[in-house]
């Protein structure tokens, strides 16, 4: 069949560019391992059966040893560890005290057990603020968890709302990392359609949340809070002229952000985690810089190869590529190169 010189030239780099980034995979697994994955998750024995038990999806296989494969393979030195929807939060204080304390125990062990391969973003049963501050304090300073992990919402409730003010005090006076993973809101649990929530409302409610924190001032009351969040901000960097029409029609723009909607999203970081495609990244990209970007594989769901391919393929500059894989992280959470 004939192609265009244009065409046939195109399948060719193509080609070539596909054998640089199987060769990049295949020195990985041989290579030192280097980057650092913000987004890895884990799955406690006892968690898992408090959610089977509380309805929800079954856990997919994993185990230490599993992570620890996928990280030599991948070229991954250390793994941030944090829960999988649903997390801890079931509508019982008691019951989300005990599974947060478990699992973060749980996490922990593995940090110890494997010095500098693992570390924790431990979990908060959010809505039970007694709960909340005093796992703050035993996984902070008990643990020496990196920063916490949380979901985008909890039942209806984003995490801008009132309810959650005095964790973000405690968390602001820490200078705490949050890193947040998108849920299921109450509202699309149970939606019957062939697109399943986590293929579509996750992305939203990671956006959700974004405006939440940004345009209630949780976001500029509490600047010392370092966010991160999953999936490259989910659609927000699609939906930002929608953003920026809000900031221009709210009611108490000053008190709220008064630095401006950029400032907020600018300052914010964002992790590679099935975001690493050309559309994602281009439309981040117009957003923030890559010293913003966060290495996140999505492990045990997806995998390093995928997250190094696409972050190849874009073809970031050597120093903006370490930025993402490791720099960057360690200038967040500078523990860590210990």
């Amino acid at each position: 069949m004939f192609e265009p010189g244009g065409a046939s030239r195109r399948r060719f780099l193509g080609g070539l560019a596909a054998i640089g980034v199987s060769q990049l995979l295949s020195a990985d697994s041989q290579a030192k391992p280097r980057r650092i994955d913000v987004h890895h998750h884990f799955f406690p024995p006892d968690y898992v059966k408090a959610i089977t038990a509380a309805g929800a999806a079954p856990s997919p296989a994993w185990s230490p040893a599993r992570s620890l494969e996928e990280m030599d393979r991948s070229g991954i030195a250390t793994s941030i560890l944090s829960l999988s929807p649903p997390s801890v939060w079931f509508g019982d204080g008691a019951q989300g005290r005990a599974i947060a304390r478990d699992a973060n125990e749980y996490g922990a062990k593995m940090a110890m057990d494997h010095p500098g391969r693992f570390r924790l973003f431990s979990a908060l049963p959010l809505p039970d603020t007694e709960g909340s501050l005093r796992e703050i304090e035993h996984s902070l300073d008990g643990l020496h968890a990196s920063g916490i992990g949380l979901m985008t919402s909890y039942a209806d409730r984003w995490l801008g709302d009132a309810a959650f003010q005095p964790v973000w005090e405690e968390l602001n006076r820490r200078q705490a990392v949050v890193y947040t993973h998108p849920t299921t809101p109450a509202c699309c649990a149970n939606l019957n359609d062939e697109m399943p929530a986590v293929a579509l409302e996750w992305a939203t409610d990671t956006t959700r949340t974004i405006g939440s924190l940004v345009f209630s001032g949780v976001a500029a009351r509490y600047p010392g809070i370092r966010w991160i969040f999953s999936h490259g901000g989910g659609t927000m960097p699609f939906l930002l002229s929608r953003f920026v029409y809000q900031e221009k029609t709210m009611k108490d723009k000053a008190g709220r952000i008064p630095n401006g909607l950029m400032h907020e999203l600018q300052r914010f970081y964002y992790d590679t985690a099935q975001a690493n495609h050309p559309g994602a990244l281009a439309a981040l990209l117009k957003i923030v810089t890559p010293a913003q970007l966060l290495f996140g594989t999505d492990f045990p769901y997806r995998d390093g190869a995928e997250v190094s391919g696409g972050l190849t393929a874009h073809g970031f500059t050597d120093k903006e590529m370490a930025g993402i894989e490791r720099d960057n992280a360690l200038r967040l959470m500078p523990a860590l190169a210990g």
